[in-house]
């Protein structure tokens, strides 16, 4: 497959797609010749939410846990039907068009192809997860962990409805709502436990000012300088294979590249600043820069074992 003659950003979301596993609920229909017709062409149009009150309410919520969230829209079962199996029959198009580029047996027409319709199911998983946030602010206003700030508890419950979205059989017959608030509920107890467990081992909070050495703190930035300048290499030479994306997050959140051309004093940016950025949530961003960052591990241990060969 010349995959050359993709672009650049193409290239590397298909590597992505192939050295990942798509969740997708199978359906007998998406083998049937007349499949794309009933569930594309036939249906009625579905309603988008409108998501405009999200930002406001996550910026206005007070310890109370307040907030309007009026335009999100209700689907009914039929609607809901017909939403996740176009979600799963664009996946099932990418598992298939995928397991051919593993063979080998992918031209540039169907890498194409198989890219659409990756981005179509993404399409369709986004508009799921935006019809139900209100169920994750619900969920969240009904747990009590006051240990927990809200955004966060929030966050978790957006990661756990979107592997919801991944894993719901619409097959079964019964709705969505009931089967992810079953989902978010025990991700915020799954949290609950890790949380108690990180209390139990660390009952007081570290101050490191108490524990301040002049001795390692200059060893420590010494070691933190090179360890920055080898980075900043590897990106800069692109020799962790980072994509466009993961380039910019990464730039952005530890203040290197472009930014501190411009700016030798640019100070780090938070995951919401990014996010505000390049146009994604601040759980997306988080994701983009655990991948990244894994990518990045390998070139630069590499590098700290060249030098120490040298030495």
């Amino acid at each position: 497959m010349a995959v050359e003659e993709l672009s650049l950003r193409d290239q590397s979301t298909l590597r992505t797609i192939l050295s990942s596993k798509l969740d997708f609920v199978p359906s007998k229909l998406f083998t049937k010749s007349d499949a794309y017709d009933k569930i594309f062409t036939q249906p009625d149009a579905i309603p988008r939410p409108d998501t405009s009150w999200y930002h406001p309410v996550m910026e206005s919520i007070t310890d109370s846990r307040t907030g309007n969230t009026a335009g999100t829209v209700l689907l009914s079962a039929a609607q809901e039907r017909t939403l996740f199996l176009q979600f799963n029959y664009c996946r099932h198009q990418v598992s298939q068009l995928g397991k051919q580029a593993l063979k080998g047996q992918l031209d540039v027409t169907q890498a194409r192809l198989l890219l659409e319709w990756y981005r179509r199911s993404e399409a369709f998983r986004d508009q799921i997860a935006q019809t139900n946030l209100a169920l994750v602010l619900a969920m969240a206003k009904r747990t009590r962990m006051s240990d927990v700030d809200f955004s966060d508890l929030v966050s978790e419950g957006n990661m756990a409805l979107l592997r919801a979205i991944d894993k719901f059989d619409v097959a079964r017959g019964f709705k969505f709502s009931t089967y992810a608030c079953r989902a978010i509920l025990k991700a915020f107890s799954r949290m609950g436990v890790k949380l108690s467990k990180y209390r139990q081992l660390f009952p007081t909070d570290f101050d490191p000012k108490l524990e301040r050495s002049n001795f390692l703190e200059n060893k420590r930035e010494g070691h933190e300088g090179d360890c920055v300048d080898e980075i900043r290499r590897i990106i800069k030479d692109n020799r962790a294979d980072l994509s466009p994306i993961e380039k910019e997050v990464i730039e952005h959140r530890f203040a290197l590249g472009k930014r501190r051309v411009a700016n030798p004093d640019a100070a780090p940016l938070t995951l919401e600043q990014v996010g505000q950025i390049i146009g994604v949530t601040k759980e997306r961003v988080r994701q983009i820069q655990a991948t990244a960052m894994r990518k990045l591990r390998r070139p630069f241990v590499a590098e700290r074992l060249k030098g120490w060969l040298r030495d």
